[in-house]
């Protein structure tokens, strides 16, 4: 029977969020959607959980037949609605109907209901993090925010086959760049990595924005470079603002991952240095705000 709020895992994408959502969905408490739910082969259900937390790594992982914890976008699509998956802009509280409201929690308690053991319902977002939204839909639950470097997300989005960046700010995923950004990225030649890096910009501003609402007691910022570097104190620190405690069972589950620095400064031999250069002076505000360096 649940008892704690709902926890939300939230990032830019290619930010570490999703290593951070499987390694708390190996929890004994955690419920989560599958893979295999949001496909619409089979309703989540406890043994599927179990069974996921039993696997090895490298059985989960992508390009090949698994199971494994989903954002779930297709699932929520059929039952939740639209706004969830694809917004063109941050959702807020202004946006959530009382249908809204009544789907959303028809959505968790169906992939709550059935697991005896789980308490609390984890779940990932990347882009807008449509924390407003949730926070009215469901007061007092939870946020944990997987920043990291926006050099290193910028290159790596401009590699992904679903990046819409070439077809700039009137095609591509985050809608029109206000007016400030617009300028930046024209400061810049309109280039498509200083692009790529004012997308990640517009993204934590806005995390920012919902951090500021919602308060430390709600919302957790985590780099992703400081989980590499000392995984148990972060995943600590997430385990304990969620409500849960470091158990045997995720000791378990835990110990199935090795997590290594290895290319977080990727982007410095994959970009030029008057690329790399220039997405620095694009976001050097907001990279200064979480602890990045302009010379990393």
């Amino acid at each position: 029977m649940t008892t704690l709020p709902p926890a939300f895992i939230l990032g830019t994408g290619r930010c570490g969020s999703t290593l951070v959502h499987e390694i708390i969905a190996r929890h004994p408490e955690v419920g989560f959607v599958t893979n295999l739910d949001d496909l619409g082969i089979r309703r989540g259900n406890a043994q599927q959980l179990t069974l996921w937390r039993r696997l090895p790594v490298a059985l989960s992982e992508k390009g090949r037949p698994r199971l494994a914890p989903s954002e779930g976008y297709r699932v929520l699509a059929r039952e939740v609605g639209h706004l969830l998956v694809d917004p063109a802009a941050d959702p807020t509280a202004a946006d959530l109907t009382p249908v809204l409201t009544k789907r959303l929690h028809g959505f968790v308690a169906d992939r709550m209901d059935h697991l005896d053991s789980a308490e609390v319902f984890v779940h990932k977002f990347t882009g807008w993090p449509r924390a407003r939204l949730l926070d009215a839909a469901f007061p007092g639950c939870r946020f944990v925010h997987i920043v990291r470097d926006g050099r290193a997300v910028a290159n790596s989005w401009l590699q992904m086959d679903w990046w819409r960046g070439h077809l700039g700010p009137g095609g591509w995923h985050f809608g029109p760049l206000p007016d400030e950004l617009a300028r930046v990225w024209a400061e810049h030649g309109n280039s498509q990595p200083v692009l790529a890096a004012i997308g990640w910009r517009l993204l934590v501003d806005t995390h920012e924005e919902c951090a500021a609402a919602l308060g430390p007691e709600r919302w957790l910022t985590v780099r992703y470079e400081d989980l590499l570097a000392d995984p148990r104190r972060e995943l600590t620190r997430i385990l304990d603002h969620i409500g849960l405690s470091w158990s045997e069972g995720f000791e378990s589950g835990f110990g199935r991952y090795t997590l290594t620095p290895n290319r977080t400064e990727a982007y410095l031999a994959d970009l030029s240095p008057d690329q790399v250069g220039a997405m620095t002076a694009a976001i050097s505000g907001a990279l200064a705000r979480h602890g990045y360096s302009d010379n990393r």
